[in-house]
């Protein structure tokens, strides 16, 4: 199935770049973006991809979803990532402290919730 385009503030998010620079990006021709039957701006996730220097990645699970980080807790070994996902949607996945500190998570940055079977991963 392939992936969605995401709304210009969502795509802004997702690239850690303002809207009016992603705004500014369009004009200039730096980004791909499409309009939708409002004319708004909507970048299609593979150009997300792209500019994130992210090409089409080798993994079995299927179901990937890029949005930011909203919040981090840290307790014992664990930590519990939340991640909204364009959309109002969110996943939430639980993973070793170690994992979530050699990742660098903080709140309001970047990350992505790869789905395999029961388990949330956790990439950056």
């Amino acid at each position: 199935m392939p992936r969605q385009a995401l709304r210009a503030g969502d795509a802004a998010r997702a690239l850690g770049i303002s809207l009016d620079t992603l705004r500014r990006w369009d004009r200039q021709g730096r980004i791909h973006v499409e309009r939708d039957s409002a004319n708004r701006r909507v970048v299609p996730a593979a150009e997300i991809d792209r500019l994130r220097g992210r090409e089409a990645e080798e993994l079995s699970a299927r179901n990937r979803f890029q949005g930011v980080v909203r919040e981090v807790k840290c307790e014992g070994l664990l930590a519990q990532v939340e991640i909204e996902v364009a959309g109002p949607v969110r996943v939430v996945a639980l993973i070793t402290r170690e994992a979530a500190e050699e990742l660098g998570l903080e709140s309001g940055m970047s990350a992505a919730g790869v789905i395999k079977a029961t388990s949330v991963m956790v990439e950056r």
